[in-house]
């Protein structure tokens, strides 16, 4: 990256994510439809699309694949969404060894639906599994799931504003083994979920973010760069503590109490008054989200410096009181950009402005992802018509 933050070496989920993909319709049927049976009625359908809230209510059918060290990946098919038969001995259950996803399908005007940059999600799932000595999936299979399974439960993607098919690709250790080790079994799923926005009238007033300096998410060495359930479950604790406080979200510092790092579940940024745009670098500690990556990839081709850098807490809090920073939002796939609309802790509150930067880069994020603008990116995938 140059000094004036307009110029980035790809990373190697960037660089990953980057790679064609074969079209839907060649990946079609990799994972063999046996249709649900009983699928959810038509009053239950419509009381469900009718108040989409987020991730509370599923579709018809789940795609699943198994793995056993030796012999590889089988049984690839999409079928009814149903509870999990796990021995309680499970690996899952007793040393957390999971890795997850999170992406959407939108539909776009003419009906047809479409995924923001699956491919980026395969990748970040595989870097995952490596880090928690699980099996990876080829990236096309993992694209290949979430094509079978969208043209199975077509119904559930919504056409409101603002709303989409919320798809949670996960990869289990299933071996039934109380002892230490990687696992020799695996499942790999995935979920849809019909859903609205993430925070309920957030994205107009900015949500309030309590900056914790006791509890950290993850450390160096860690497994704060792999999307697994264990760095989620160390942030739940103080995002309990931050919600009695009336804070909303939780902000993550580092191990020297020092620097931000990222939210419980999200990237941060910060807009200077001059224009420029700031985000805690990649330490191997922050997730490498692919939001985080789309919008530093726009504000740098419009001309916007992005830079990627340590930034302090107090710098920060400085800088907002001073006017130095004019704006700070944070991003992720479930809440796409979301304004901070006021920052505390123990010793210090305030509010911060929700600017047009913040809306402008939301706007053309979602505009790209519901097809209402031009993608000169590729990332824009099409899943069926």
């Amino acid at each position: 990256m140059s000094e004036n933050g307009l110029t980035h070496v790809p990373t190697q989920l960037e660089a990953a994510s980057q790679v064609p993909l074969p079209s839907a319709d060649e990946l079609a049927g990799r994972f063999a439809l046996q249709p649900n049976q009983h699928p959810v009625s038509e009053e239950e359908y419509r009381e469900i699309m009718d108040s989409l809230s987020f991730g509370s209510k599923f579709g018809d059918h789940m795609a699943v694949a198994e793995w056993k060290a030796g012999e590889g990946w089988s049984g690839h098919r999409v079928q009814a969404f149903e509870n999990l038969s796990l021995s309680p001995g499970a690996v899952v259950f007793h040393y957390g060894q999971e890795v997850f996803e999170g992406l959407k399908a939108y539909r776009h005007k003419d009906g047809s639906i479409w995924a923001f940059r699956p491919r980026y999600n395969a990748a970040r799932l595989n870097a995952s599994a490596r880090r928690l000595a699980l099996p990876e999936i080829p990236e096309e299979d993992f694209v290949a799931s979430v094509v079978d399974l969208v043209r199975a439960d077509k119904r559930w993607v919504p056409t409101a504003p603002n709303t989409s098919l919320y798809l949670r690709p996960f990869l289990i250790a299933t071996e039934p083994y109380l002892g230490v080790h990687s696992a020799n079994e695996a499942k790999y799923l995935v979920i849809g979920s019909p859903s609205g926005a993430y925070f309920s009238g957030g994205e107009a007033k900015g949500v309030s973010i309590w900056v914790d300096r006791h509890y950290h998410r993850a450390g160096p060495g860690g497994t704060g760069e792999a999307k697994c359930g264990g760095n989620y479950a160390a942030s739940l604790l103080p995002q309990n503590m931050a919600a009695e406080k009336g804070y909303e979200q939780v902000c993550f510092l580092d191990t020297t109490h020092t620097n931000l790092e990222e939210l419980g579940g999200m990237n941060v940024f910060v807009v200077g008054r001059d224009g420029s745009v700031h985000t805690p670098r990649l330490t191997g500690v922050i997730l490498e989200g692919g939001t985080r990556s789309a919008i530093c990839r726009l504000l740098r081709d419009s001309g916007t410096p992005v830079f990627e850098r340590d930034i302090s807490l107090e710098s920060l809090v400085d800088d907002i009181r001073s006017g130095e920073v004019s704006e700070v939002f944070a991003c992720g796939t479930a809440a796409v950009v979301t304004p901070i609309g006021r920052l505390g802790s123990d010793d210090f509150e305030v509010e911060v402005p929700c600017g047009p930067v913040t809306a402008s880069i939301h706007q053309r994020l979602v505009d790209i992802q519901n097809g209402e603008a031009p993608d000169p990116y590729g990332w824009t995938y099409q899943l069926c018509d």
